[in-house]
């Protein structure tokens, strides 16, 4: 009992700090760029639309309205979405193959989507159909298709190990990612396009880009919150879990497939952005323990805040000129990646 009190105090210190900062995070970023607005002409606007308050009341200008609600406000939410969708993923992931240098991008997807988009701004293959759906479909598409490659790879007879899942990984990303650098190699004029692509972006995006991400990402936290008690049995191992009624095949299976679509989905509209699926679960796992019904949540949490902030620095370093999110999430990735690859050396060559 004594336990279980200290853990929720926890949880609820936590839930609390992140959601705090996560309101700050995201007034500030609203208010940030080439014009200047302040915090509380951002959340009225926003009452506005909402149909809190009254437009009368309101006391901004039509200009200031347009820029929040039109421009600012989903690319700030839809940055927020899939760094939620990231570091649930990544959590899902390091989970289910007890592996603290497991994230969205080692079973290919990231990979596979980026080839579809890139086959996308090549060919044009489906631009009238599709319109400015078109590059996301072809990046969901071989997000799926590589994801299919690795469990079909994988498996053997009825049995679905972890290190055969990692292997398996690793081979397609290197397929993929030769399949991608034919692609650039052959096409000049979208060289840069697919570049930029490639390290992640939310210049441009609208209101339906959110509405892509969020149902997505909401129905991925529901599954895997269900599914924390499992999550948690997978950390003693795949005998004791089977001992304790967990059925290893068929929810690893599962669970698998839902964090590698939702990576699928997430990457489908912003592009490829590394190391927030390995980053954020690693840090809250360190600061709150590894029980996931907390740890989903709070993650979830932590990628919203930590990719807005990101996105903010590429918008603001190098002004009126913008960098792509994924060089700012690489820049804190990458040290953190050597110091968990350094820690953990021993276990990953005994």
């Amino acid at each position: 009992m004594i336990v279980q009190t200290s853990r929720g105090k926890r949880f609820l210190f936590w839930s609390g700090g992140l959601f705090l900062c996560f309101l700050f995070s995201f007034s500030i970023a609203v208010s940030l760029g080439s014009t200047e607005i302040d915090a509380g002409t951002v959340w009225k606007v926003i009452l506005v639309q909402l149909g809190v308050i009254s437009a009368k009341g309101g006391g901004f200008d039509p200009a200031s309205a347009a820029i929040v609600w039109q421009l600012r406000l989903p690319r700030v939410l839809l940055a927020a979405a899939v760094g939620a969708a990231l570091a649930l993923a990544g959590t899902v992931f390091q989970g289910l193959l007890k592996n603290p240098l497991a994230d969205p991008y080692i079973l290919g997807v990231s990979s596979g989507s980026s080839v579809g988009a890139a086959l996308v701004m090549v060919t044009g293959w489906g631009l009238g159909r599709l319109g400015g759906w078109t590059i996301s479909a072809f990046s969901f598409a071989g997000g799926c298709l590589a994801l299919l490659l690795v469990l079909r790879l994988a498996k053997t007879d009825i049995q679905l190990r972890t290190e055969s899942l990692i292997l398996s990984g690793v081979v397609i990303n290197a397929f993929f990612g030769a399949v991608l650098t034919l692609i650039i190699s052959v096409s000049d004029e979208e060289m840069q396009r697919i570049q930029f692509w490639l390290f992640g972006s939310f210049t441009l995006k609208e209101w339906q880009h959110v509405w892509a991400v969020v149902p997505v990402l909401c129905i991925a936290f529901i599954i895997s919150w269900i599914f924390s008690r499992e999550l948690n049995l997978f950390a003693l191992g795949d005998r004791s879990a089977s001992h304790l009624g967990v059925s290893v095949l068929h929810v690893r299976l599962f669970l698998l497939i839902v964090a590698s679509l939702l990576t699928a989905v997430a990457v489908s509209v912003s592009g490829a952005i590394g190391f927030v699926g390995l980053v954020i679960p690693h840090v809250m796992r360190m600061l709150t323990g590894a029980d996931h019904r907390t740890l989903l949540p709070l993650s979830a949490l932590a990628g919203a805040i930590f990719l807005i902030w990101g996105d903010c620095l590429a918008r603001l370093l190098i002004s009126p000129a913008e960098l792509p999110v994924g060089v700012i999430t690489a820049f804190v990735g990458a040290p953190f990646f050597a110091c968990i690859l350094k820690k953990n050396q021993h276990k990953l060559s005994a």
